[in-house]
């Protein structure tokens, strides 16, 4: 897969892509991130890529011209792409959306500045915009690092335990079940007795009615959301009442 990152902080975002998983997807071939800065395409000698918004008001706007010449570039230089833009007004950033973006073969992220982007090329150029939350960051580059790692760690051995990937937060709707690790007995607590246990069946069951129950207490918006079978409803009554106990 390839990802086009086209932003005013190619060295940002070159950055994040070496590092972690992605760094080790690109070393595996799997991944190719590479960077254009719309100040190579300016017209002028100062390289201007901004210019004040008609009807006033504060701070600049991203100018068309030389983000479409360097869309154009991007394009020409390895084909047509999905573009995405990341943007606080865009659509929220999920899992599903995740998984579906690692299955392209190509995407172009569109990173903002200033006060954004000039509509026009939006409404003409762009596919689709996304936000990864309810907040505004100084520009787009973060959310278009977060977006290159979700979809870059989804790449086939991209991670060393495809497992990984199949047993995240949000795959199957729900928050991830609590993890443990060594040593068994420390000042913090001790490690839950199932999970030692060898018994696989018992213990995909623990994890499971953890899963619920956390979602239930932290995230009850995607509990709604959820498709839940006979089992997971009696796991997730099986939480509640043992929450409730352990409350009073």
């Amino acid at each position: 897969m390839r990802i086009d990152v086209i932003t005013l902080f190619p060295e940002f975002i070159d950055g994040c892509a070496r590092i972690g998983v992605v760094g080790r997807a690109q070393g595996r071939g799997l991944l190719q991130v590479q960077t254009w800065n719309p100040r190579d395409f300016a017209l002028d000698t100062h390289r201007t890529v901004d210019s004040r918004p008609f009807g006033g008001g504060p701070g600049m706007l991203m100018a068309i011209e030389p983000l479409r010449t360097a869309l154009t570039k991007v394009r020409d230089a390895a084909g047509p792409a999905k573009v995405l833009y990341t943007s606080p007004q865009g659509v929220r950033l999920t899992q599903e959306k995740v998984a579906g973006y690692a299955r392209e073969d190509r995407l172009i992220l569109l990173c903002g500045r200033y006060e954004g982007i000039d509509e026009r090329l939006l409404g003409n150029m762009v596919d689709e915009e996304i936000s990864i939350g309810d907040y505004v960051l100084s520009g787009g580059e973060l959310a278009a690092a977060v977006v290159i790692d979700a979809v870059g760690r989804l790449q086939e051995g991209a991670l060393n335990d495809a497992l990984s990937a199949e047993q995240d937060s949000f795959t199957d709707g729900l928050l991830d079940c609590p993890h443990y690790t060594r040593p068994v007995d420390d000042v913090f607590g001790v490690v839950p007795a199932v999970l030692m246990s060898g018994d696989h069946a018992a213990i995909r069951r623990w994890r499971r009615k953890q899963a619920l129950g956390r979602t239930w207490l932290r995230r009850p918006d995607l509990l709604s959301r959820a498709h839940l079978d006979d089992e997971a409803r009696a796991l997730l009554e099986e939480f509640r009442h043992e929450h409730r106990a352990a409350m009073k």
